[in-house]
């Protein structure tokens, strides 16, 4: 993962909440990996938000789409990846890693992928525990406090000791960064809350379930607050990237078109370089703009959903 030397320090933002990151670092493994009980597999489908999503993705995306929902409802086709640490690598996690049958995702060298990028891809569920660093180098900002717990734990697994006095967590609404903090940061990332479609199609309570699908059409309005805010407190300049875990149009191609139709000072990026160097593991949405990106999950490459679009600030 690139992560970016910016000038000034930072925030990560999610649900009110946006991202930025700063550097190159990797995840920090250990040398002993727990496989998951298989018991913890046994995932149980939620009828009522599966019937929504055939709805909704049946229409979107086609025909792509009964491949995509036979890897989202079956855990058995999923990948996992353990992201090695490169300040604290261990030739001895990595030869434990090829006997455990897993493989180098992106082995070869590119102008996307550097090679002090490690990270390992196996189809079968296990744990590495992170090593502990102190957080650093990073503004990370998580409005619920649950999830800013979570957050700080995996900072620690990420920033090494020795730049934790440049880090900076909070729990605000990422929605007044941008008043509070104007023009303050280079590169942001929003990190927004969104369908998550994974996790939403195996929700345990239906109940709950039934409840997000009814605030679902809510979500793009928070997501585009959550990007003026953003746009807000990034200098001229400055780059900001839009993530979400969903395939959904209305969060994702929607609300950055909204953006873009609503700034003359907001320009799209042009990812397609990166899009091209991704393909070889990822399978991408073709009818997409160049300053987008959007990971289908299917059998063979089952990451994501995920989308991404890049814009700058001019």
């Amino acid at each position: 993962m690139k992560l970016y030397r910016c000038s000034r320090r930072l925030p990560w933002l999610s649900h009110g909440a946006f991202a930025c990151r700063l550097r190159e670092t990797h995840t920090v493994v250990k040398p002993q990996l727990e496989t998951k009980p298989e018991a913890k597999l046994q995932k149980q489908i939620c009828q009522v938000v599966l019937d929504h999503f055939e709805n909704q993705y049946s229409k979107e995306l086609g025909e792509v789409w009964s491949s995509i929902r036979e890897v989202l409802t079956t855990p058995h086709f999923w990948q996992y990846a353990v992201l090695l640490n490169k300040f604290n690598f261990s030739s001895e996690v990595e030869n434990e890693l090829h006997l455990k049958g897993y493989r180098l995702l992106f082995p070869e060298t590119t102008s996307c992928f550097r090679q002090s990028l490690k990270c390992y891809i196996t189809s079968t569920p296990g744990r590495f525990p992170a090593q502990k660093h102190r957080a650093g180098l990073l503004h990370a900002n998580e409005c619920d406090s649950l999830r800013a717990n979570w957050l700080k734990q995996t900072l620690e697994s990420f920033i090494p000791e020795s730049l934790m006095n440049l880090v900076i967590t909070s729990q605000l609404d990422g929605r007044q960064i941008g008043n509070l903090q104007t023009e303050a940061f280079d590169k942001v990332l929003v990190d927004a809350p969104c369908s998550n479609d994974r996790s939403w199609l195996f929700s345990a309570n239906t109940q709950q379930a039934t409840l997000r699908l009814a605030q679902r059409k809510a979500l793009s309005a928070v997501q585009i607050q959550l990007l003026r805010s953003a746009i807000k407190a990034l200098r001229p300049g400055g780059s900001l990237v839009y993530s979400t875990c969903t395939l959904s149009k209305a969060e994702n191609s929607d609300v950055i078109n909204h953006i873009l139709s609503s700034y003359s000072n907001i320009l799209p990026v042009d990812i397609s370089t990166l899009a091209r160097a991704a393909s070889q593991e990822f399978s991408l949405a073709s009818d997409v703009q160049q300053h987008e990106l959007l990971v289908l999950p299917v059998r063979g490459k089952a990451w994501g959903p995920m989308y991404i679009s890049k814009l700058k600030k001019i």
